[in-house]
């Protein structure tokens, strides 16, 4: 990462947080109301193909005895009311600043994946994981509907993973890679600006 990324990732979280304080803060309060404890959501991803970090977001879905994999047709179910509005309008995401003032993620940049995915593609993740991982990024905003719906599909984890592997993967890696070529402070403003023009939009 280059220090100019990496200042315009602190500067930006940095106001994010002082704007959107009171925000996170009611939504957390919201949620404890409305679907009990934990308010939040942490999950292992990774930031480079050995290291880990723990990732949060408001939760979206009921709580699970064991819950593991990417997220599917099978899991639907267990989406709250609230979960679905805030999974709809990235909401759920905004305890990721978090992970921005860290240096766990940028704000741009390949989402970061789970282990057991970095482990089964390795030499797809030694590539991809050369750019620090981001709230959004090109693959984010191109693939992300057509992952959904590709999911959304599948009936049971086996299938989800099945998919995911088959179809997502190669598929944002791919993207991942085109961003990684032509990464820039401007390329990544422009993205985050995309983003949040598709916020406000599904908001």
């Amino acid at each position: 990462m280059t220090p100019g990324k990496r200042i315009l990732d602190i500067g930006l979280a940095l106001i994010l947080v002082l704007v959107l304080g009171p925000v996170i803060a009611g939504l957390a309060l919201w949620l404890r109301l409305s679907q009990g404890a934990p308010v939040f959501y942490a999950s292992e991803r990774m930031t480079t193909p050995e290291r880990g970090f723990t990732l949060w977001k408001f939760r979206t879905m009921t709580v699970a005895a064991r819950d593991s994999g990417v997220s599917g047709g099978d899991k639907a179910a267990r989406i709250t009311p609230a979960g679905r509005w805030l999974r709809r309008s990235r909401l759920d995401e905004l305890p990721q600043l978090w992970n921005i003032l860290r240096g766990d993620l940028s704000f741009v940049g390949p989402r970061p994946p789970l282990r057991e995915y970095v482990e089964r593609f390795p030499e797809t993740y030694a590539r991809v994981l050369q750019s620090r991982p981001g709230v959004t990024g090109l693959a984010t905003l191109v693939y992300h509907t057509h992952e959904e719906r590709l999911l959304a599909r599948c009936a049971d984890a086996a299938e989800t993973d099945a998919v995911y592997a088959r179809a997502c993967v190669p598929r944002k890696a791919r993207l991942d890679l085109i961003y990684a070529a032509h990464r820039s402070v401007c390329f990544d403003l422009g993205l985050i600006g995309r983003t949040a023009a598709r916020v406000l939009r599904r908001g």
